[in-house]
């Protein structure tokens, strides 16, 4: 079972987008997949088709009151694809916890539990929220490793430098195996002078850490949450499918070369 965090500390750079359509495309390939929803906003919850008058047990009984990992996924209309749920409730866990015995590894502690081999998760990602809280603490303490997606535009790249401040920071503190396991350009326009040079400065800054697969701005990815789907089933032949499922297959060689070294 590898676990990677799905983060950036910029909001609106695809983090939920990526995890939701990432997942999906490593349950097409044959991987099992659980997507856990830290965000207290829940859209990935939302996104994959999980009504919120359902989600009985979320992300917040995990980390807060013990729940199973077990006992709060939920599978979803994609074959192989699980989600443990977040709610408004969520928002609540800094205070909650702020005198908790292993406040940061709440989430680590509970994906521990599930035995890896015994769950059948090939895969575990972590849609992080928008900010540097304990809730992403707790993410990068649980991942194995972080993926990065990073919109194309100029003030990503001052996001991206707060982000990698974070994962030196959780290194020393929390989780020094953490590791990065790439960065994912989103949000690419190719009419756009401005995203071809972002893209340029990123991989002459961080060379093979970035993937080959570019996300491209694609109306059919924008539409496919509001009816509770993914894109690659909202509409598989769109660009913003196709590019996801190069991005699976990328993740999956990049691990496969991992484990081999």
């Amino acid at each position: 079972m590898r676990v990677l965090a799905v983060s950036n500390q910029k909001g609106g750079v695809g983090k939920t987008t990526t995890a939701i359509n990432l997942g999906t495309a490593l349950a097409a390939i044959g991987e099992r997949v659980l997507i856990v929803d830290m965000d207290p906003q829940g859209n990935a919850s939302t996104g994959l088709g999980v009504p919120r008058e359902t989600r009985r047990v979320t992300i917040y009984d995990v980390v807060v009151d013990g729940r199973s990992i077990a006992e709060a996924a939920v599978e979803t209309a994609v074959p192989g694809l699980s989600i443990v749920p977040a709610d408004a409730d969520m928002s609540g866990v800094e205070i909650e916890l702020s005198q908790a015995d292993r406040r940061s590894y709440r989430l680590r502690d509970a994906l521990a539990a599930t035995g890896g081999g015994q769950t059948g998760y090939d895969y575990v990602l972590i849609d992080c929220p928008p900010s540097l809280n304990l809730l992403t603490l707790n993410a990068m303490a649980a991942a194995d490793a972080v993926l990065v997606p990073l919109q194309c535009e100029f003030f990503a790249l001052e996001g991206l430098s707060q982000l990698m401040r974070t994962i030196d920071m959780v290194r020393q503190s929390l989780n020094p195996a953490l590791e990065i396991q790439g960065l994912v350009l989103t949000m690419y326009d190719r009419r756009n002078a401005l995203s071809g040079q972002v893209a340029n400065d990123v991989r002459s800054h961080f060379g093979d850490k970035v993937y080959d697969a570019v996300i491209p701005r694609n109306v059919r990815v924008s539409e496919a949450p509001s009816f509770g789907k993914p894109a690659l089933i909202y509409d598989l032949k769109c660009a913003g499918s196709q590019a996801y499922l190069r991005l699976a297959r990328e993740v999956v060689a990049r691990e496969r070369l991992r484990r081999a070294a």
